[in-house]
């Protein structure tokens, strides 16, 4: 079975991109989407205040609002999908990720701040698409 990750931040962009993989014809064949989420690691003073068992619940509670429209777009879609939680620099992750599953491909929403932005930034979508393992298609 073919793997697509699916980046997801919960933005209406990440809603539009898994409407577009529910309609597209790319699910025609024989994939299973990898719907991902990366949320950023905490300090070592909080992991200290707060302690591990406390972020991780704060982890798991983040991710799950940021994927739940996306989530509900594809089960309503009849897609077939895994949910996985990453923490740490979300395109650094994500690209890790897709390699550990080898991905055919990688699907996000894009946010479109313009270019002096992203150059500024250093958008996560132009770090995944200059060092992704594989294709990467943005909607």
């Amino acid at each position: 079975m073919n793997t697509i990750i699916f980046a997801t931040d919960g933005s209406s962009y990440s809603d539009a991109a898994a409407r577009y993989l529910v309609g597209s014809s790319l699910l025609n064949r024989d994939f299973i989407v990898h719907v991902v989420h990366c949320e950023p690691d905490v300090t070592g003073e909080v992991q200290a205040f707060i302690g591990k068992a406390g972020i991780d619940a704060w982890h798991h509670e983040e991710s799950g609002k940021a994927m739940k429209s996306a989530v509900d777009i594809l089960t309503e879609g009849g897609v077939a999908f895994e949910c996985h939680e990453l923490t740490g620099h979300a395109a650094e992750k994500i690209i890790e990720y897709a390699g550990k599953v080898d991905a055919a491909a990688i699907v996000m929403g894009s946010h479109h701040r313009g270019q002096f932005v992203d150059a500024v930034l250093r958008s996560v979508c132009g770090r995944i698409v200059a060092n992704a393992p594989c294709p990467v298609l943005l909607i």
